[in-house]
C-alpha cells in the first residue's frame, strides 16, 4: 500500500471485464464530485487504443474523464503512456517497439496529489489485466520466496497458483495505491459469475478493500434477457461490499445517491 506522506483519499475504478463502461462511471463519479466543490483528479495509468490527432495519440477515456472533472490540470497527465493498438498495456507498447514503465504508472498519481482533494484512478480491464512483460519461468509454480503478495486467503495454503507470482498485474496497482476499489459490472447475463470472481480476486489479494459495485448498462438492454430484472437482487444478497448504484443506458447519473467523497480512503 502506498505510503506516500502526502496522502490523499482515492477511489480505484475498476471492472469485471473490458468494456463495462469503467470510463463512463469513472466520469460520473468525477462529475458529481466536481459538483459538489471539490478538486478532482483523474489518472488513467495507461490506454491502448488511442487514436492519432496531429501527430499525438490520444486516449478518448482520459479525455472524457478530464472534461468531466472540469478539465483540472493538464490533460497529458491524465493518462501519460499511450498507445494504439487495441492490446493489453504492455502489448500495444511491445507493438510499437517500446515497454510499459512500471515506475511511470506509480508516479504518475503524484502530480494529481498536489492539486487534488480526492482522486480517481481507472485501471486497465480488470484486476487480473497485466501491466508488464512475463518474468516467471514457471507460470503455476509458487517457489519459496516467490509467493504472490497476498497477505491471507487460499493462496497461504496453495503451493501452485493459476498465474505467475513474478508478473506484474492490475492488482498490484490497486495494491500499491491503496484506494478502495469501486468495481464496474455490466447488467448482462452472466454478471454474477463475473462479479464475484473479481471479488474473489480482490479478497485472496489480500490488501484490496472494496468500497462496493456499481452495475451499469453500457449497451441498450436486450429485450430477451431475462436476467436484468434479477441481477442486482441477486448480487445484492450474495455480494459482501454493497451494490452501491446502478447506471441505466445513457443516463446522466446514479439511480441512488452516493457519498463518493465519504467511500474514498
Amino acid at each position: 500500500m502506498d505510503q506516500s506522506p502526502t496522502r490523499i483519499p482515492g477511489l480505484f475504478i475498476t471492472g469485471t471485464d473490458t468494456g463495462v463502461g469503467k470510463t463512463y462511471v469513472a466520469g460520473l463519479i468525477a462529475r458529481a464530485l466536481a459538483a459538489g466543490g471539490r478538486r478532482v483528479g483523474v489518472y488513467k495509468p495507461a490506454a491502448s487504443g488511442c487514436t492519432r490527432q496531429g501527430g499525438t495519440l490520444v486516449s478518448d477515456d482520459a479525455v472524457a474523464l478530464w472534461n468531466a472533472a472540469g478539465r483540472p490540470g493538464e490533460l497529458e497527465r491524465v493518462c501519460p503512456q499511450r498507445f494504439a493498438a487495441p492490446l493489453a498495456p504492455h502489448l500495444a507498447a511491445r507493438a510499437e517497439g517500446k515497454m510499459l514503465d512500471a515506475a511511470v504508472l506509480r508516479q504518475g498519481l503524484e502530480y494529481w496529489r498536489e492539486r487534488s482533494e480526492i482522486v480517481l484512478v481507472e485501471g486497465a480491464g480488470g484486476l487480473m489485466s497485466p501491466l508488464g512483460e512475463r518474468k516467471g519461468d514457471s507460470p503455476h509454480l509458487c517457489e519459496a520466496g516467490h509467493r504472490p503478495q497476498v497477505g491471507r486467503g487460499p493462496f497461504r495454503q496453495m503451493r501452485t497458483v493459476p498465474f505467475s507470482p513474478l508478473d506484474r498485474y492490475v492488482a498490484n496497482l490497486a495494491e500499491e495505491f491503496g484506494f478502495p476499489l469501486v468495481v464496474v459490472s455490466r447488467n448482462v447475463l452472466g454478471t454474477i459469475n463475473q462479479t464475484l470472481q473479481t471479488l474473489i480476486t480482490a479478497a485472496v489479494w489480500g490488501r484490496l478493500p472494496v468500497a462496493g459495485v456499481v452495475l451499469n448498462h453500457p449497451a441498450p438492454p436486450a429485450a430477451d434477457d431475462a436476467s436484468l430484472a434479477t441481477n442486482r437482487a441477486e448480487l445484492s444478497a450474495r455480494c459482501v461490499p454493497p451494490i452501491l448504484a446502478e447506471v441505466f443506458w445513457n443516463a446522466e447519473g446514479f439511480d441512488t445517491p452516493v457519498d463518493w467523497f465519504a467511500l474514498a480512503r
